[in-house]
């Protein structure tokens, strides 16, 4: 089987709904007009049962199959990026400062492909429920919907979700079972000293030498705290100080991102990088306050549910096309939460060569979006057959 041909024969319609979003990006959890855009087609395909206002602007809509049945959930992100676009394409988008660089506005048309086809045959026992999420970028839309009841409410079972992949060929599916995206933290460091004049660093406590200090001894948490066979990164992306060129500061500022897969790794290198940096801080005569933010946890795709979905993309585009043992990667996403309530699994959708995520010459490849509607229509379909 290939291609849904009722999908493929909407395909310029999913085209021009893609296209609309992309001209109209929205950030973090105010996606009011995408979610109207949602619920506008969602009622033209005849799907009465919608709610609004879930995480300020999600939207969970439901569809009934044929009989009694179990429940599936199938999630789409729906919110852009604070970017500048550069693409130059007559759909580009129309708000300054804001753009669909990660691909969620095709992630939508997808998720309202597989809708529009399964609201039309529901060739499928019990019920889809269709999750469109705001925030997925950085708030964690996904924790809130879950905390708002977007899966318990309508008894999901277990829930899948695709993400574009440019840079690896168009219409290939990539996964794997167990950890397929780290766990992300956020470090803060303040270093306190004391300032002063340049020319008399004997009669300071110089914060900007304890951060250089600090930063280089966190970079020992990697090679000498961690298990080789353990995945970490520690990246400082930050440091800020000083004034002029004549003047030791008072303080300097340390930020860094944390990716691990593991509770015990993260414990670790918590634990570690208060130690080290309080330790440096002691030796060079200052203070410093550390701070780390909890971020999305590990996306962890079930095994089972992963070797059925892999099963279900080969079903749509063919046994050379579906990886599913692809390396994990220590990006995240906040689809883990939903992963942590529920069996089920994250796949990605190659969409072949061009600008990488979060590039602000991104674009979505369209060409795909009809290969994703199919899987989403067909998993429901292969894990919920009528009879």
């Amino acid at each position: 089987m290939a291609v849904i041909n009722r999908i493929a024969g909407f395909s310029e319609e999913m085209t021009a709904w893609r296209r609309h979003l992309h001209a109209n990006p929205e950030l973090g959890f105010d996606c009011h007009k995408t979610a109207a855009f949602v619920v506008e087609r969602l009622r033209d395909f005849g799907i009465t049962q919608i709610e609004t206002g879930v995480a300020t602007s999600g939207v969970v809509a439901v569809i009934e199959g044929q009989g009694e049945g179990p429940c599936i959930g199938l999630r789409a992100d729906m919110d852009a990026l604070p970017m500048t676009e550069v693409t130059g394409l007559d759909y580009a988008s129309q708000t300054p400062g804001k753009m669909h660089a990660c691909g969620h506005d095709g992630h939508t048309t997808m998720l309202l492909g597989a809708a529009k086809y399964l609201a039309e045959t529901r060739n499928f026992a019990g019920k889809v429920v269709l999750i469109f999420q705001p925030a997925e970028e950085g708030p964690g839309g996904g924790r809130i919907m879950v905390e708002e009841g977007a899966l318990s409410r309508y008894g999901v079972e277990q829930v899948y979700a695709l993400h574009t992949l440019p840079g690896v060929p168009a219409g290939t599916f990539e996964t794997t079972p167990g950890p397929i995206m780290a766990a992300v933290d956020t470090l803060h460091i303040d270093v306190i000293g004391r300032g002063g004049h340049g020319a008399m660093p004997h009669e300071t406590r110089d914060p900007v030498v304890a951060a250089v200090a600090i930063v280089q001894g966190i970079q020992t948490i990697v090679s000498r705290n961690r298990n080789p066979l353990d995945d970490l990164v520690i990246s400082v992306t930050q440091i800020h100080t000083g004034t002029v060129d004549n003047v030791i500061p008072e303080t300097a500022y340390i930020n860094a991102t944390i990716r691990t897969f593991t509770p015990e790794v993260q414990e670790m290198v918590h634990r570690r990088l208060r130690e080290v940096t309080e330790g440096v801080a002691v030796g060079y005569g200052v203070r410093a306050e550390v701070r780390i933010d909890l971020g999305y946890p590990a996306t962890y795709n079930d095994a089972e549910k992963t070797a059925f979905a892999a099963e279900v993309a080969r079903e749509v585009v063919g046994e050379g096309l579906v990886i599913a043992d692809r390396p994990r990667e220590m990006g995240a996403e906040d689809f883990s939460y939903m992963l942590q309530e529920l069996p089920g699994s994250y796949l990605f959708l190659g969409q072949g060569v061009g600008p990488g995520l979060h590039h602000p010459g991104f674009n979505f490849n369209d060409a795909v979006a009809p290969v994703g509607a199919s899987f989403f229509a067909r998993l429901v379909e292969r894990a919920q057959p009528l009879g």
